[in-house]
């Protein structure tokens, strides 16, 4: 599936040297070029210091033996949200997207995109959610081989208008990126409205919404700096709320390499590469942060009270999500407790 496999002989053929016995040789010098696909352009913080970086580190560790082609921006066509199934159906071998844009389907690791769950520090958050899945999460994605999972930073309200306070926000069209978010501005009084990320420059132009949410680390690729002129951050050492992503591999393509290129793979996959996309987004955060303030935009910081306020009303969203996966038979409450234990061990 998507496997460009080359052996290079240097004068005997693969044939003759099959025949004189040498299929150890032959395994060796095995190259496998594994086809990556994202959604973002390359030059976004994830492709250029997480994703770029991990493909070149994995083919310096395999000594060239494995090769990652790029892929940014969907060039390989379908929407965001299919992308997680292009890795577990081996349309790609291996893909990097957005748990939230295909509700419903991760319950367990959903719990960190509760309001004001995870802290401020995106490496910490994402090196938590990591263990929470190994340890709570996996069956979410026992279709795929997963190489790592992330959030990124605090996530927060960009606007045409400036958001003060709660009043402010009511009637706000506010682009949503997952199920449980669009729940919390519903909750807050906005009138949330789904897209991909992707969408949110043109929707923002076209007046389709009001405002949007996402970290800093992606507003100067979306050029949402230049569409709004308003963004609001919250007091405290918790975000307003995350979003999650992952990293994976179709496991056809991992179990068809050889066993020495398969500890590369392990080697660059758990906690450490999650932190690896973690930094990526808190140095994302600090570019877009800067962009803001060159723009001279308005940036409001909510005081401690405020926030409070905010996050008295958005803990609806956690007895809904509570309820909805006792209704699946998945202890929900059980769960919210265990991320908080997690994330307060990786936030010391």
């Amino acid at each position: 599936m998507n496997h460009n496999i080359t052996r290079r002989s240097a004068v005997t053929s693969l044939g003759a040297m099959a025949t004189l016995g040498f299929p150890a040789i032959v395994k060796a010098q095995q190259t496998v070029t594994l086809r990556l696909h994202q959604l973002l352009p390359a030059q976004a913080p994830i492709p250029a210091k997480a994703i770029i970086p991990w493909a070149q580190k994995v083919e310096n560790a395999s000594g060239g033996r494995l090769k990652i082609q790029l892929f940014h921006s969907m060039q390989l066509g379908g929407a965001p949200p299919t992308l997680f199934d292009q890795a577990k159906d081996g349309v790609v071998d291996i893909t990097w997207t957005i748990l939230g844009y295909t509700p419903g389907r991760f319950n367990r690791a959903e719990v960190f995109e509760l309001p004001f769950m995870t802290g401020t520090n995106p490496e910490a958050s994402s090196k938590a959610f990591q263990e929470y899945v190994e340890k709570h999460a996996a069956e979410d994605f026992r279709e795929v081989k997963l190489i790592a999972v992330h959030t990124h930073g605090p996530g927060l309200l960009h606007t045409k208008q400036p958001v003060t306070g709660l009043e402010a926000l009511r009637g706000m069209k506010i682009r949503g990126g997952s199920r449980v978010i669009n729940n919390m501005l519903n909750k807050l009084g906005a009138t949330p409205v789904g897209m991909p990320v992707p969408a949110v420059t043109e929707a923002l132009s076209k007046g389709v919404i009001d405002g949007t949410t996402i970290p800093w680390e992606v507003v100067p690729a979306l050029k949402v700096h230049e569409l709004v002129k308003n963004h609001t951050t919250f007091a405290g050492d918790k975000g307003f709320y995350t979003q999650t992503f992952a990293f994976s591999m179709n496991k056809a393509s991992y179990e068809r390499l050889p066993a020495d290129l398969k500890k590369v793979i392990d080697d660059n996959s758990g906690i450490e590469t999650a932190a690896l996309f973690g930094r990526a987004m808190a140095d994302g955060d600090r570019a877009g942060l800067a962009a803001a303030q060159q723009a001279k935009n308005n940036i409001v910081a909510l005081d401690v009270a405020e926030t409070q306020r905010w996050l008295r009303t958005a803990s609806a969203v956690e007895s809904d999500w509570v309820k909805e996966m006792n209704a699946k038979g998945i202890d929900g409450a059980k769960l919210a407790s265990e991320a908080r234990m997690i994330l307060a061990k990786y936030a010391r």
